[in-house]
């Protein structure tokens, strides 16, 4: 077995994930899986398949494809670029024409251009020299102009009182209306997207809720190498939820399988068949998860360091 197999057959077994599992997410036939795992890339159609399939196994299994590529290239063949020859296209024989058409046929095209120009005129003349100029508004001239005005009539007496007791009325304070949930792109951070939760000092909660099949979710407190809050490849119509006090660090094997939202808003994962990162940061909180996840080093150098 070849270094490259090792690898992205240790990281399905560690997600608990089966040949059938991938063939299903990547659409990549088993056989093939098999032999990608094996090293023995001859079964597969051509060096093209080859990066093709190992980069949709890599983000099956939340490898980075791209890193993958990198480490191990003395392994994947590198793509051929096909150089492909385009027939000339054979031209139409040229048809002699006759002095007779080419006169009709510059006739026809004055007649038709003649014709346009006139129907442009025939337009302008309609929508804009004919136009009716809309009727200037009238003054009503028996409105009284004055520059004088009354004060409103105030009643010092009682004012702010009851007119039946004397005592003073209060008036209860409006209740605030809370600031609705936001939810912002603030920047890449390693291999993760953060998003800005508002406002700030509001409590918000997250729910993770799994849709339509099985999806490895990872959840960490204060970015990727945090305390693990979750981790588990969870089950079709199973919900997590966690209260966002500080910054949380969430991946997921299929986001298109995963619907995370803050307070009932939608959070974006890209929607597709792969791996997908994310930090969720309060505005206010003391920390942004930044060092935690630019100090982890790649998953994919420390299989390799194993």
């Amino acid at each position: 077995m070849s270094e490259l197999g090792a690898l992205l057959r240790e990281a399905r077994e560690q997600r608990g994930l089966s040949l059938e599992d991938i063939q299903e997410t990547t659409k990549i036939r088993k056989r093939y899986l098999e032999a990608i795992e094996s090293g023995d890339h001859r079964v597969l159609p051509g060096p093209f398949y080859v990066r093709a399939f190992v980069k949709s196994y890599s983000e099956a299994v939340g490898l980075d494809p791209d890193e993958v590529l990198r480490l191990y290239q003395h392994e994947v063949p590198s793509a051929q670029v096909e150089q492909t020859v385009e027939p000339l296209a054979a031209r139409a024989p040229r048809r002699v024409k006759s002095q007779s058409s080419e006169r009709l046929g510059k006739i026809g095209f004055n007649i038709m251009m003649w014709s346009f120009l006139i129907l442009i005129l025939v337009v302008l003349w309609v929508y804009v020299i004919n136009k009716d100029p809309a009727p200037p508004e009238k003054v009503d001239q028996n409105t009284a102009i004055t520059d004088a005005s009354e004060p409103p009539s105030t009643n010092t007496g009682n004012q702010g009182n009851n007119p039946t007791t004397g005592a003073p009325i209060s008036t209860p304070e409006p209740t605030p209306t809370p600031a609705p949930t936001t939810v912002t792109f603030a920047s890449i951070v390693g291999k993760a997207d953060q998003y800005d939760i508002g406002p700030a000092g509001s409590a918000h909660k997250i729910e993770i809720k799994i849709e339509g099949g099985r999806s490895w979710v990872e959840v960490r407190k204060e970015g990727r190498n945090g305390e693990k809050l979750y981790s588990a490849n969870a089950e079709p119509d199973t919900t997590q939820s966690y209260d966002l006090t500080g910054v949380i660090y969430i991946n997921v094997g299929r986001a298109d399988l995963v619907k995370i939202t803050v307070d009932g808003v939608l959070v974006p994962d890209g929607d597709r068949a792969g791996s997908k990162k994310l930090l969720l940061n309060p505005i206010g909180a003391p920390a942004d998860g930044k060092d935690a996840v630019d100090a982890t080093p790649n998953s994919t150098d420390a299989a390799k360091t194993e």
